[in-house]
């Protein structure tokens, strides 16, 4: 089977090195930019597998490979279309997951071929949650990959009024902590928490002029080494 790649992120070049392995597998390009989706149509592959790929890809090319262009997305879908699909589970309480779907001429509203949930906790960051999204996706794009050869896939399509979207627009304005806002705690929390991923700096607050970032660590009780406040108070 003759293969273009479209991505890459770090999931994205794990699944890759993994297909450049198989037997009866040729990829044949790695493209990464909007620009190089040409190679799609001088390659004529049988199928394009993109994996972390930023680029809206068109009907024109689409409709090139045989097999069809198969993406995987960071969101258990029709859930979390578009971007940051390991943070808005955090603050939204949705179901977080991974998806295979099929790619058609809007971003993530393909039909599914197959996905799996991940557990949440109230401890996850993004980046714990982003962590095990990615042994998921990797995980589970393996898995498929033998029914994908064969062809007997049986994918589901999408409601188009179910689920939710979110821009990187949305993510920004996430960022954007406004400190005389009234928040109830815990949703604050699922905010800073879903918004921590070092080294990165997302949320962010302004206080008398000065910009300053925020990141939150959240413990179990049960699993702390510390003492409790009783245990730190002092008599006099």
């Amino acid at each position: 089977m003759d293969v273009v790649f479209l991505g890459i992120n770090d999931v994205g070049m794990r699944i890759y090195e993994w297909l450049c392995d198989r037997q009866n597998v040729s990829v044949l390009s790695l493209v990464t930019t909007k620009e190089q989706l040409e190679l799609v149509e001088q390659l004529q592959p049988d199928l394009v597998v993109s994996v972390g790929y930023d680029h809206l890809v068109p009907d024109s090319i689409l409709s090139i490979p045989s097999k069809g262009c198969l993406n995987m997305h960071p969101g258990y879908l029709p859930h979390n279309r578009g971007k940051s699909g390991n943070v808005w589970p955090l603050v939204e309480g949705t179901p977080a997951g991974v998806t295979l779907h099929y790619m058609d001429a809007e971003f993530d509203t393909g039909e599914i071929i197959a996905q799996r949930t991940v557990e949440t906790d109230f401890t996850d960051t993004g980046k714990t949650l982003h962590r095990r999204m990615e042994r998921a996706q990797f995980e589970l794009f393996t898995e498929v990959w033998p029914d994908i050869v064969d062809g007997s896939i049986e994918a589901t399509p999408q409601s188009a009024a179910a689920g939710s979207y979110h821009s990187i627009d949305d993510f920004r304005s996430l960022c954007e902590i406004d400190p005389e806002a009234t928040y109830e705690a815990k949703e604050l929390l699922d905010i800073l928490r879903a918004l921590t991923f070092p080294p990165f700096d997302n949320a962010h607050l302004e206080v008398d002029g000065e910009t300053y970032y925020v990141d939150v660590e959240i413990r179990r009780a049960d699993e702390s080494d510390s003492e409790t406040p009783e245990g730190l108070l002092t008599s006099y």
